[in-house]
């Protein structure tokens, strides 16, 4: 790992932090309690994608809560820049993440092979009296 790879997962852990804490003190219920669950760095570290929980959220709330975000985009930069002392902070993106959703539908679908082999394997198996 180089040095600049260490300075971007540094600042990308440090945004994890901060953003949540940025986004509480605002008055908007429908953004201050969501879930920051990853933050991606340009190589630059100049922009950066904000990935946020979805699972409590309808599709109409999703698009209300990422036109809110594009708004408050520019404060919430200006908070990261003033808690940490930084020069200038990136520009934010902000996406629903979908790796949860196929991460259990995965598992989802794991458990139902594990079932359907346990399955086969009784029907095979001889029963023992």
């Amino acid at each position: 790992m180089t040095q600049e790879e260490i300075k971007r997962h540094r600042v990308e852990s440090v945004l994890k932090e901060i953003i949540p804490e940025a986004l509480s003190t605002l008055d908007d219920e429908r953004i201050n309690a969501l879930v920051v669950t990853d933050v991606i760095c340009s190589k630059g570290r100049s922009d950066a994608k904000v990935y946020l929980d979805k699972s409590f959220l309808s599709p109409k709330e999703q698009s209300e809560a990422l036109r809110q975000l594009r708004t408050v985009a520019g404060y919430v930069q200006n908070h990261c820049k003033q808690s940490e002392g930084w020069f200038k902070a990136p520009r934010f993106t902000f996406e629903f993440d979908e790796q949860l959703e196929k991460v259990s539908r995965m598992e989802e679908l794991f458990k139902q092979i594990s079932r359907e082999k346990e399955d086969a394997e009784e029907k095979d198996s001889p029963n023992e009296s």
